[in-house]
């Protein structure tokens, strides 16, 4: 259970990291300062790929957890909290909602982040068409 909980907060301070990565976009698109998007974007990828192998590594945590408390494999985070002992449960269960609530967060700012993007672009677009170059 120690382990499946440090993954849990490595992954919740990478979700954290993404949403400041995420914000720093949106500062660098409503400012008009493009010149950083790309560096920006750079970040993203980089704290969604640590994402991915931490992800793993909760997997891997939470089978063996399973595994030791006779759930199937790939087990919910909650299924686990229902089978764990105090104080597990309720850390569990803090970590699955503190991850719920990033999650929204997150897909929050990537949604306006898109719009921004797109409202750039068809910007971009029509200043080249009103230029007669093509796009």
């Amino acid at each position: 259970m120690e382990n499946l909980s440090l993954v849990l907060w490595r992954e919740r301070e990478l979700l954290e990291t993404l949403q400041c990565c995420l914000e720093q976009e949106q500062l660098v698109l409503t400012n008009d300062r493009t010149r950083w998007l790309a560096r920006v974007a750079r970040e993203v990828e980089e704290v969604l790929t640590e994402l991915r192998e931490t992800e793993l590594l909760r997997s891997v945590a939470a089978d063996a957890v399973a595994r030791s408390h006779g759930l199937p494999s790939h087990p919910s985070l909650r299924a686990i909290a229902a089978v764990a002992g105090e104080p597990w449960r309720t850390i569990l269960l803090d970590h699955h909602a503190a991850l719920i609530r990033a999650t929204a967060e997150l897909s929050e700012l990537a949604a306006v982040n898109r719009e921004l993007l797109r409202a750039g672009h068809a910007a971009t677009r029509e200043a080249l068409t009103e230029l007669g170059v093509a796009s």
